[in-house]
């Protein structure tokens, strides 16, 4: 029965392609093909489905989907943690969350915080989506060059180096 089923469907599935190419072949010497009253794919897209047909086509569903995740970062961490934490850049290929803080206590409780965020992402973005939440505090002053500054030096803890 399931194999009379199959065969059935691959014959429609034929008929149906050998009628669209014969459509086809009788819109082209009638001047030209163009779309009649029945929709077909030749026929204008809805924005939104075009973006999810190019997103789906070029596989880009996971970097997109942690796009929005960086968006909705305050609902997602709460409103006091987003304050003083901002992600920063998702690598794709080592699944690796990268979230910045704006001090050392801030960074240290967001590590302790980091197991139950990822397993949170993954609930929100499929499995396997988030491995790790690398954490990473305040970045210093930049280095100054200037005319008072020993050549080769790495910055003021060089000073006896």
């Amino acid at each position: 029965v399931d194999l009379a089923r199959v065969a059935l469907r691959a014959a429609r599935e034929a008929a149906r392609a050998r009628g669209d190419a014969a459509q086809q072949k009788k819109q082209a010497r009638r001047g030209g093909l163009r779309s009649g009253a029945r929709g077909d794919r030749r026929d204008p897209m809805a924005l939104g489905a075009a973006i999810n047909r190019l997103l789906t086509e070029r596989g880009w569903e996971a970097p997109a989907a942690v796009g929005g995740v960086m968006g909705r970062w305050p609902e997602i961490v709460g409103e006091d943690v987003a304050k003083h934490c901002e992600p920063e850049r998702y690598d794709e290929d080592e699944r690796v969350l990268v979230v910045r803080c704006d001090s050392t206590a801030w960074a240290t409780n967001l590590r302790l915080l980091a197991p139950t965020l990822v397993a949170r992402l993954n609930d929100d973005l499929g499995h396997g989506t988030v491995r790790l939440i690398k954490v990473v505090g305040p970045a210093g002053p930049a280095r100054r060059y200037g005319p008072l500054r020993a050549p080769g030096s790495t910055g003021p803890g060089d000073t006896y180096g």
